[in-house]
């Protein structure tokens, strides 16, 4: 009966890992980080692709707005990085910070954060056309 007692003493008295069980924890971790970086950064180049098409929405959406209430100005500029449109490119180009714009192949540019609304009026029976590029 007191050898049981040794026993259960020394057992319950171990506290700790072996270093075998930390080495798992280690590897299924390096494991799971391995697998989710590529996974990251795809949603991360994404995210970029999606922010740049809300932005030249938006930035069609400002100029027609501006077109409608001054019809003679036929290009505008919208700076990306304040999200308003802007006078001429110099003073965008001043203003902005720098914005990260996609390529086509999903990579990014360092840009200048302007997008250029080129707006063609059209016959009374056509609409204007509305065309929008990244200016670098």
């Amino acid at each position: 009966m007191i050898e049981m007692r040794n026993v259960l003493k020394t057992k319950l008295n171990k506290k700790g890992f072996t270093l075998a069980e930390l080495l798992v924890v280690v590897a299924i971790i390096a494991i799971l980080v391995a697998v989710s970086i590529p996974i990251f950064t795809g949603k991360l180049n994404e995210a970029r692709k999606n922010t740049d098409i809300a932005n030249v929405r938006a930035a069609k959406a400002a100029a027609v707005t501006e077109y409608l209430n001054d019809e003679t100005q036929t290009n505008k500029y919208y700076n990306a990085d304040q999200g308003t449109m802007v006078v001429d490119i110099a003073s965008a180009k001043k203003d902005g910070k720098g914005y990260n714009q996609t390529d086509q192949t999903g990579g990014v540019n360092k840009g200048e954060g302007v997008v250029m609304i080129e707006i063609t009026p059209g016959s009374d029976a056509t609409k204007p056309t509305v065309t929008a590029k990244w200016v670098k």
